[in-house]
């Protein structure tokens, strides 16, 4: 079910504070979420596509939560449109670091997790992908994380 920004400004505060003692804006959080696609990973997703599997596992929000972004809305649509199989925690009701949400995309691909390399840019959300026996890479920047991808995959991308 979709919400409004108001009404998810008032429950991520309300979650928050349940979990950690201090109520914070959901409306001062999504900018925030909203990060820059990097060419560079995006590249680098076109070169493992072509002889990989590609999953996305993404906490977004419902539709209208962020407002339009039209500039940026088809850009983002090219990129989705190069994974083979994409998971959106507003439209299955779960969330990253639940590990069931990484195990549907495991039993989506078809694919055994000692063969995956998880990118995330949060500590938090590795952990499971782990726990599950894929290989786990840490975003920092671009190049790191692409120089880690080449060599967890043996694929050059650049």
């Amino acid at each position: 079910a979709e919400i409004d920004l108001d009404t998810f400004d008032r429950l991520f505060a309300e979650e928050s504070l349940a979990l950690g003692g201090a109520a914070v804006s959901g409306r001062e959080v999504l900018p925030l979420l909203a990060g820059d696609l990097r060419p560079e990973m995006v590249e680098a997703l076109r070169r493992i596509k072509s002889e990989c599997k590609t999953g996305c596992i993404t906490n977004n929000l419902p539709a209208n939560a962020i407002g339009s972004q039209s500039g940026r809305s088809f850009y983002v649509a090219e990129v989705m449109a190069l994974f083979d199989h994409v998971i959106e925690s507003a439209k299955i009701g779960l969330r990253k670091p639940d590990p069931r949400i990484y195990q549907m995309m495991i039993e989506a691909l078809g694919v055994n997790p000692a063969d995956c390399v998880y990118l995330d840019d949060l500590g938090v959300n590795l952990k499971p992908a782990r726990a599950l026996g894929m290989t786990t890479i840490k975003v920092i920047s671009a190049s790191q994380a692409i120089t880690e991808l080449e060599a967890a995959t043996g694929l050059r991308l650049t």
